[in-house]
C-alpha cells in the first residue's frame, strides 16, 4: 500500500501563488507516475499535471505556463507550484499516484482563489 498526504492549500488572492506538497509513504517502489488532480464544486475531478519516475512531465492546457510539477526522490514528495492563480483554479487538489495512473489517492487539500 501507498499512503499520500497533501499539504499547502489555503486562501489566496487572484494572481497569487501557492505551493502544494504530497508526501508519500509505504510501498512507493510501486509508483511510476505521480500526479495532481483537482475537483471544483459541482464538477468532475480533472487532471492537472503528472510526472513520471523518469522525470517526464505533462500539464493540462488550462494551467500550462502557470503550474509546475516537480519531485524530490530523496524525500518521496511531489510538489505543485501554482502561480498566477485564478478564481477558476478554486478546487480540492488531490495527489494521485500509481503504476500507470492514479491507483492511490490522498484526501485532498482545498485551494480557494478569491479576493
Amino acid at each position: 500500500q501507498v499512503q499520500l498526504v497533501e499539504s499547502g492549500g489555503g486562501l489566496v488572492q487572484p494572481g497569487g501563488s501557492l505551493r502544494l506538497s504530497c508526501a508519500a509513504s509505504g510501498s512507493t517502489f510501486r509508483i511510476n507516475v505521480w500526479g495532481w488532480y483537482r475537483q471544483a464544486p459541482g464538477k468532475q475531478r480533472e487532471f492537472v499535471a503528472h510526472i513520471t519516475s523518469g522525470g517526464v512531465t505533462n500539464t493540462a492546457d488550462s494551467v500550462k505556463g502557470r503550474f509546475t510539477i516537480s519531485r524530490d526522490n530523496a524525500k518521496n514528495t511531489v510538489s505543485l507550484q501554482m502561480n498566477l492563480l485564478k478564481p477558476e483554479d478554486t478546487a480540492v487538489y488531490y495527489c494521485g499516484a500509481g503504476r500507470l495512473g492514479p491507483d492511490y489517492w490522498g484526501k485532498g487539500t482545498l485551494v480557494t482563489v478569491s479576493s
